[in-house]
């Protein structure tokens, strides 16, 4: 039995291999028939993941996507994405452009099996993926122990949401400048780290992990947060109405689609964050339309279970809600923001984490990255209780670390989502479906 289903799997993939080879991708970039964006086309043969895989390297290239058009109903999947650089320009860069024909066009092909969705091996640095409760100062802390371990952090991404922190680190012996591989000291290292993020909670558990291999690093802290549950709330009325994304899902009552539609602020990498988190809670999107309007975003996605089923269940349509909203919520850039460049040293990090906590600043979210000798570090920080940071402790900050190095770059726009007096979906969708045949989907059915 185990044998015949062994084959019967390896003769699926065989098939699938050879209708790759057969309908090899196409991507098509037009720079002339948008005045404001580029537009990028991409037809392939479909395959669970592709959405994700297509997203994702359009977001590491820090490209916004302003609107989109995605079908992969059958065994074809078409794309049509209008993005800009991050300054809302074309994207004119013909390294970038050519990049993106070469990752998903023709040439992809031979190299799919070596790049699964969101996976990377290295062997140039240690992975350290840390989850505990949120608390001011933890990222000093972290760093601090790191430090005192010789461990040189080159790149961290944090995030926070719903008390619980989260973050992927990468660490560099300091001596050598290379990955961190004896067992003993790996060992120590995440023993302390434990420590550190257990802080004496015993209502919820403390994590850290040392790996080689490593998940694309944004992709990796929604599963950590979503393995934690982060998305639970012990009281939901705690939740800011204004701040809350609009979330819903409704079933097609034909077609056994479920739409979910989400309308709230627009920002870098949205479509990244709710396209991940429907592909890891397994779900497959065989239709989505993306629109901005202003400063707000809306999206909706037609979508069935892996399984092949809608929504079946009330309980079932609360968790996909609360998901997305939590994968939304992650990556706001709460608190004022702060950027600093300089000429990377090792303690860098633990330097001026440990100012940041002498403050008292709590970080929300930090981004760090090292490439060239160069330090480039973003910080979301807030003052005790989530309050606003006065300008007297801005400026102390600077002072300490200096002025020339640390920029402010003012409190993000919380300007609130949009609201509307439609029905549950906008419909972004009806002109595509009308040219395509598809107006006559039924009616919506919601649930009871």
């Amino acid at each position: 039995m185990e044998v015949n289903m062994s084959f019967s799997h390896y003769m699926d993939d065989e098939y699938e291999k050879l209708f790759r080879r057969m309908n090899p991708p196409r991507v098509v970039i037009d720079n002339e028939s948008s005045k404001n964006a580029t537009v990028i086309r991409v037809d392939s043969a479909n395959k669970h993941g592709i959405l994700l895989e297509v997203v994702q390297i359009l977001t590491d290239l820090n490209l916004i996507v302003n609107k989109a058009y995605i079908s992969s109903d059958g065994g074809w999947f078409m794309d049509v994405f209008n993005v800009t650089d991050q300054d809302g320009n074309k994207v004119m860069d013909e390294a970038i452009l050519d990049y993106i024909r070469k990752s998903l066009g023709p040439e992809s092909c031979c190299t799919s099996s070596m790049r699964s969705v969101g996976v990377k091996q290295t062997m140039d640095h240690t992975a350290i993926e840390l989850m505990g409760t949120d608390r001011p100062g933890l990222l000093s802390e972290v760093s601090a122990v790191l430090t005192d371990l010789k461990c040189n952090i080159i790149n961290a991404e944090v995030w926070t949401h719903n008390t619980r922190a989260a973050s992927v680190m990468h660490v560099t012996d300091e001596e050598t400048g290379a990955a961190i591989t004896d067992p003993q000291r790996l060992s120590l290292i995440k023993e302390l780290l434990a420590n550190v993020l257990g802080g004496g909670n015993k209502v919820r558990g403390a994590s850290s992990v040392v790996t080689e291999q490593v998940t694309h690093t944004d992709r990796r802290l929604h599963q950590m947060m979503f393995a934690d549950r982060d998305y639970e709330r012990a009281n939901d009325n705690e939740f800011d109405e204004k701040r809350r994304p609009q979330v819903t899902v409704v079933n097609w009552s034909d077609k056994d689609y479920s739409v979910v539609t989400i309308r709230c602020k627009d920002r870098a990498k949205l479509l990244f964050d709710i396209v991940c988190t429907l592909t890891d809670m397994q779900y497959v999107v065989f239709h989505a339309s993306i629109d901005t309007e202003g400063p707000n975003a809306f999206q909706e996605y037609y979508i069935k279970h892996i399984d092949g089923s809608p929504v079946k269940s009330d309980a079932e349509r609360q968790r996909v809600i609360q998901c997305l909203e939590a994968a939304i919520q992650r990556r706001v850039s709460e608190g004022l923001k702060l950027e600093l460049c300089t000429t990377d040293r090792f303690g860098l990090l633990s330097d001026v984490t440990r100012i940041f906590r002498e403050n008292s600043l709590t970080v929300n979210r930090a981004e760090v990255t090292t490439k060239g000798g160069k330090a480039v570090n973003t910080f979301y920080v807030s003052g005790a209780s989530g309050c606003p940071v006065d300008s007297k402790t801005i400026e102390t900050i600077r002072q300490a670390i200096g002025n020339t190095i640390l920029k402010v770059k003012g409190r993000p726009d919380e300007s609130e989502p949009a609201t509307t007096q439609d029905s549950p979906t906008r419909f972004l969708f009806g002109g595509f479906f009308k040219s395509r045949s598809f107006a006559n989907f039924g009616l919506i059915k919601s649930y009871s």
